[in-house]
């Protein structure tokens, strides 16, 4: 089988070309590129092309595809709603996805963001090394005994439930489907008594029609004062905008970003002045209680291993007609 693996880091090729030493049968070609209608073109004579979260895979890449001779879209991340799906269907072109890898990663950074929102440590680092070690603007407040509530329980958010809990922290959650893991120490909520009951809030739901923009003035409205907003998840969960309102209006003790709504279009590749000065993701920068990282939850050795591993066997699943838990479309 071979895969054209589209925007390739150096990371990937490596966490591949790894676990590639047990797929003998699989044959990968790398580009930098992303995947896009015009990059499509580039996949005559393959079987399957490899994509990630901020690839552009609507109809008609989709399209082009099916007509170069592509017949499996493999996703090495966990989200799909980039992808046209009833095109897929129709084109009979089989997707498949990475639904879990190394969820502790992605929770393990979460907290990492909540702490160095709530200890200031970005403000703490700069200060320090400008020969600064006053104690001033560096108060926090102690996570044990605070509550935690985690909107969204699945594989990453169960085991951020258990960091918070591990933390001394009550844990409430708000899920449609309950995760029977964590009876006996996270109490279910609605939203909307999560949000007024909270000091800390950690997004992890994936991004839907009704999850869109689910963090927005009116639900900003409703959570407690001095708030730890953290969204480790994807950025559309988060209506930036308000939440720019809602820090001018001293809502939050702290934002702690992975993820922004502005990903896709790569507005910080793109350093002129006029983007940079339109971008809201930017805005928030400027905001001294404001932690934004480079979407880097996932970047762990572990987790990228396990994304290759994934991968390699949904391909293999495909090349001997099996089907898959990973399967999106099937």
């Amino acid at each position: 089988m071979k895969i054209l693996f589209y925007d390739t880091k150096k990371y990937d090729k490596k966490s591949f070309n790894n676990e590639l030493k047990e797929f003998q049968e699989i044959e990968i070609e790398y580009l930098k590129t992303d995947l896009t209608p015009r990059t499509a073109q580039l996949a005559e004579g393959f079987d399957a092309v490899c994509g990630f979260v901020n690839s552009e895979i609507g109809k008609d890449t989709l399209e082009i595809l099916h007509q170069k001779g592509v017949r499996l879209l493999l996703l090495r991340c966990a989200g799909f709603n980039n992808v046209d799906l009833e095109t897929a269907c129709k084109l009979n072109i089989r997707v498949m996805r990475v639904p879990g890898y190394s969820p502790e990663a992605v929770a393990e950074h979460a907290m990492a963001l909540a702490l160095a929102c709530n200890r200031r440590l970005h403000k703490a680092y700069n200060k320090v090394r400008e020969n600064d070690f006053s104690l001033g603007g560096l108060m926090g407040y102690n996570f044990y005994g605070k509550t935690a509530g985690i909107v969204g329980t699945g594989k990453i958010g169960a085991a951020m439930c258990r960091i918070c809990y591990g933390f001394g922290m009550k844990v409430i959650a708000y899920d449609i489907y309950q995760n029977e893991d964590l009876k006996g120490f996270v109490e279910y909520v609605s939203l909307d008594e999560l949000l007024s009951r909270s000091d800390l809030i950690s997004l992890h739901c994936p991004l839907m029609d009704n999850t869109y923009h689910m963090i927005n003035l009116e639900t900003i409205k409703k959570m407690k004062d001095n708030v730890i907003l953290i969204n480790t998840s994807r950025g559309a969960l988060v209506k930036t905008k308000d939440l720019i309102k809602g820090i001018r209006l001293h809502k939050f003790s702290g934002v702690g970003l992975d993820v922004y709504e502005e990903e896709s279009e790569n507005v910080f590749e793109d350093r002129s002045d006029e983007i940079l000065e339109h971008s809201v993701t930017a805005r928030l920068l400027s905001f001294p209680n404001v932690v934004i990282t480079s979407h880097q939850g996932f970047f762990t050795k572990e987790a990228l291993a396990a994304i290759a591993q994934t991968t390699l066997e949904n391909a293999m699943s495909f090349v001997h007609g099996e089907k898959s838990v990973n399967d999106v479309n099937a």
